[in-house]
């Protein structure tokens, strides 16, 4: 790029631009990594400088970026129609995605429910929880339980059953009430948590029994007032890439149907093929009353979630007009035609590539070098892996703001890194192969060794 050129756009995002999740003071003198364009799992910066990827821009980037296929999908739908509303009317892309996302999904999910980003894709699941027990005749089960380190999205809504208090507690007089209980992968539970006082030792040896007791402890105590239980399925992301059994994950869908309550899985960071399985639950084998999509849906080039439910629910609201039994929601960019066709195309190339195949292989490798490389050093802890995913903790003084060294560091070994605090993580597109998998490993255990970590 031409050097005037950068100058003037970088001038321009600091006057101007306010970016997420970003503290713009630290950009006061600083700038922005200015990236000029993208190809596979790489990023170019506006002066040629190339980046792994290594979050997936922000777990979005599925087949990397630019994949031929993707980029001729659009084009091709675009030529045809670029946006139509979806209420009164249909097309072709929003019907078969629908249609296809009805195969794939764990069995009993029959209906798609489109929207815009993963927090809307919450959103709908709450309201449809909420507004099913009401058309069904329970108007008492209104309520919702959730996770400590639970993250569903920045709608107002999703926050009121989010569990990241970094990001959630400021807002806590604008939501509703929810229930929050331990997670079953974090040892030890946070104040305010239902359940019995707090007890480290206990809660530290198996995190999954404490947090599924407390769930039990709840359902038996108020189940005729709550609607749903909502999870991410097999690992908590923003919450610090907390994983935890399938066993959980399971005996949850149990205490679920037991106490006839609502099983919401959000699976909008999860899902698409990012934890090995095409969707997280079935590591569980389980099937959700409601599943929220999003992010890898359409790999990552445009905007678009789903909700899909079961049956039951879409039949209580499948009445005459005059019920008013309608669900009255909707976005201006539902079911957007060029969004639909390329996640069919991603959809595809999953199937074209055998790309669930190429993703247990290169996850194995993933786990293997991260055990290699970085599992001896003293001072990381915490070395985990699922599917394309790898965590583990920098162990530094808690006034070190040690995740924005690395990330700072990184750049300078060609690495794009975003630690949530402490806790440095891959989170790579599915088609990265174990020769890139080895470099990002190699090139992490350098920036580590140059934080003198």
């Amino acid at each position: 790029m031409d050097p005037k050129v950068k100058a003037r756009l970088l001038e321009q995002d600091r006057r101007y631009v306010w970016h997420p999740f970003t503290q713009m003071k630290d950009y006061a003198e600083r700038n922005h990594l200015l990236i000029e364009r993208a190809e596979g799992i790489y990023l170019y910066d506006a002066d040629g400088n190339a980046y792994y990827d290594t979050i997936s821009s922000w777990w979005v980037n599925v087949h990397g970026h630019a994949h031929p296929r993707l980029k001729q999908a659009i084009r091709e739908q675009v030529d045809r129609m670029d946006h139509v509303m979806f209420s009164g009317l249909t097309h072709a892309p929003g019907i078969e995605l629908a249609a296809k996302l009805v195969e794939i999904t764990p069995p009993g999910l029959s209906r798609v429910f489109y929207s815009d980003n993963g927090s809307t894709a919450v959103e709908v699941a709450l309201k449809m929880s909420f507004q099913y027990w009401k058309q069904a005749g329970k108007p008492s089960k209104k309520t919702f339980i959730y996770l400590e380190h639970s993250y569903h999205g920045d709608t107002l809504g999703a926050v009121s059953v989010g569990g990241v208090e970094q990001f959630h507690a400021l807002f806590r007089p604008l939501l509703f009430t929810a229930h929050r209980v331990p997670s079953p992968g974090a040892p030890v539970p946070l104040p305010g948590s239902f359940g019995r006082p707090a007890n480290a030792a206990e809660a530290a040896a198996d995190p999954a029994a404490h947090s599924l007791r407390a769930v039990r402890e709840l359902l038996e105590a108020s189940a005729d007032d709550i609607a749903g239980v909502i999870v991410e399925p097999m690992l908590q992301a923003a919450g610090g890439m907390l994983l935890y059994p399938a066993e959980a994950l399971r005996e949850l869908r149990e205490l679920c149907s037991q106490f006839a309550v609502h099983l919401i899985a959000d699976e909008v960071a999860v899902g698409f093929g990012r934890t090995g399985a095409m969707f997280a639950c079935a590591h569980a084998g389980v099937s959700p009353d409601l599943l929220c999509l999003s992010k890898g849906l359409t790999a990552g080039l445009m905007p678009l979630s789903v909700t899909l439910c079961t049956d039951d629910i879409y039949q209580a609201f499948y009445d005459d007009y005059e019920t008013q039994k309608t669900f009255f929601h909707g976005h201006s960019f539902t079911g957007n035609p060029l969004a639909a066709a390329v996640a069919l195309e991603s959809l595809r190339i999953f199937e074209d590539e055998g790309l669930l195949q190429h993703v247990g292989g290169a996850a194995r490798h993933l786990a293997a070098e991260m055990q290699r490389q970085l599992g001896s050093r003293p001072r990381i802890t915490g070395l985990r892996s699922l599917g394309m995913v790898g965590a583990f903790e920098l162990d530094a003084a808690p006034e070190r703001r040690i995740g924005f060294e690395a990330y700072l560091e990184g750049l300078k070994h060609g690495l794009f890194l975003r630690p949530l605090g402490n806790t440095l993580y891959f989170w790579l597109p599915l088609c990265t192969t174990q020769e890139q998998i080895s470099d990002i490993v190699t090139r992490t255990a350098a920036v580590l060794e140059r934080l003198e970590l």
